[in-house]
């Protein structure tokens, strides 16, 4: 049995955690997975690595409306992923080494870890860990559906897809949320034949529902989008490619494809820890239960000594809310007497797909709830990319910026935006959000680029007719 002063479970955002305060301290990282975890690996920045040269592509069909003829003639799949990969794996594989070999003080578990009592834990080798400190980051999965050929190897996940070693012709995805969003887009671009197999009515149906109804046509207009459909069984062909039964309203069909990619969400590992053993609340989406500073709980009240961040523990499973939690815990751990919360107000987040999109705050139909119960005047605004002079040059005809705020106060409860580059033109309202900027001084108390199309922020935040104010600076 070996004890360490910090035990940290998993190597994505909790490996920051190892900051000067603990260099004269022995420190265990524990992970059986790739060193680096999901985002680096196979999550947030391989796939945007691999939808910049997407976008690339689909410029094509954009510049063709414009009346520039140009064409994509090769899409060279392994170059793209082999340069993606190299980089993802050095950075990997440096992390490791450094964490290994490097740092005296640090010991590096490459194995899985479970529970045995709060403050001890044993590997799959059988070794025996404890800690006056444990940390769990240990992260998600994605899930795989209990369906018959579900273990073909033409199947994967987001975890497998973006290695595979050649461009697939025809592809099936399975789910209708973000990452099928981003794979979709990524696919087609590329040329692949892209089919997509959604047991609900709509696209991103987590999303304001505007944006998931608009989202569904655009989507709708690039791929082969089946609605009200489920996969029902997998079946490898003499030839080599997958014939899948699918089910949907107009009964049974079959389809046969090249790739799999089985996108129908992700459960945090907390599962594999063994929670029960030291006693842990779960939720019940399984997620391990902390409080506002991390702490991780049983029977309601925080384990001294036991925290927790990230996908294992947080709804959001986004890597900005996973680095913020990181802060948080790196503060608490060497100042208990001063214990910081994690804020989780104005979360926003990103689709990286054709269209791109972009959110923060309440959904429309949240907002409306929100504001009955707290006696609110909600007001409206949807704003289209074409109605500024940018929209014009782009000939835009789907993207829009939503906002919603309280009449009285010109508070804005939340913000919704799909298009081009919606990702970075909702971080102003993000900002207005976090500080507590009403709409009225945020539109006319500054300078807004002209023509640029960060216009159709302002045009929406005039929009929503919250009774600007005379403010020091009228443009």
């Amino acid at each position: 049995m070996t004890h360490y002063d910090l035990a940290i479970i998993g190597s994505g955002s909790g490996n920051s955690l190892i900051t000067p305060d603990w260099d004269n301290r022995k420190v265990a990282v524990i992970d059986g997975g790739t060193f680096g975890g999901t985002c680096l690996n196979v999550g947030c920045i391989p796939t945007k690595m691999f939808v910049y040269p997407a976008q690339l592509a689909a410029s094509a069909a954009e510049a063709a409306r414009l009346g520039v003829d140009q064409r994509v003639e090769k899409v060279r799949w392994r170059e793209i992923r082999d340069r993606i990969f190299s980089r993802i794996d050095a950075i990997s594989e440096g992390g490791r080494r450094y964490r290994a070999e490097e740092l005296e003080n640090v010991t590096l578990y490459s194995e899985y870890v479970r529970f045995t009592s709060p403050h001890r834990l044993e590997t799959a080798s059988g070794k025996e860990i404890t800690a006056d400190q444990i940390v769990v980051a240990a992260g998600s999965r994605p899930v795989l559906p209990d369906i018959p050929g579900i273990g073909l190897p033409q199947v994967h996940t987001s975890d497998t897809v973006m290695r595979v070693d050649e461009l697939p012709d025809r592809v099936l995805i399975l789910g209708g949320g973000y990452i099928a969003a981003e794979f979709g887009f990524v696919f087609s671009a590329f040329g692949s034949e892209v089919t997509m197999a959604v047991r609900s009515g709509a696209l991103l149906r987590a999303q304001d529902e505007t944006v998931s109804e608009r989202f569904t046509a655009a989507a709708s207009g690039q791929w082969d989008v089946r609605l009200h459909t489920q996969l029902a069984s997998l079946a490898e062909n003499a030839v080599g490619s997958v014939r899948a039964v699918l089910e949907g309203p107009a009964g049974t069909s079959e389809l046969d494809v090249d790739l799999v990619l089985v996108a129908t969400g992700r459960v945090p590992n907390t599962d594999r820890l063994d929670p029960a053993a030291a006693g842990l609340d779960v939720e019940p989406d399984g997620r391990l239960a902390v409080d506002e500073y991390q702490r991780v709980l049983s029977g309601g009240q925080p384990v001294p000594g036991l925290w927790a961040l990230g996908d294992v523990s947080g709804a959001d499973q986004l890597k900005h809310v996973a680095n913020l939690e990181a802060r948080t815990v790196a503060h608490n751990l060497v100042h208990p007497d001063d214990l910081q919360a994690s804020s989780h107000r104005f979360v926003p987040s990103a689709v990286f797909s054709h269209p791109q999109i972009a959110s923060v705050g309440l959904t429309e139909a949240e907002a409306r709830d929100y504001a009955l119960a707290n006696g609110m005047d909600l007001v409206m605004a949807v704003q289209e990319y074409g109605s500024t002079a940018y929209g014009w040059a782009m000939e835009d005809s789907t993207g829009f910026v939503k906002l919603l705020a309280d009449r009285t106060t010109g508070q804005l409860l939340g913000a919704h935006i799909m298009g081009h580059e919606a990702s970075m033109l909702i971080q102003p309202l993000i900002q207005a959000m976090a500080f507590g900027l009403d709409a009225a001084s945020m539109a006319r108390g500054q300078y807004w680029i002209h023509p640029a199309l960060t216009e159709v922020v302002e045009n929406a935040l005039l929009s929503l007719g919250t009774n600007p104010q005379d403010t020091a600076l009228r443009p």
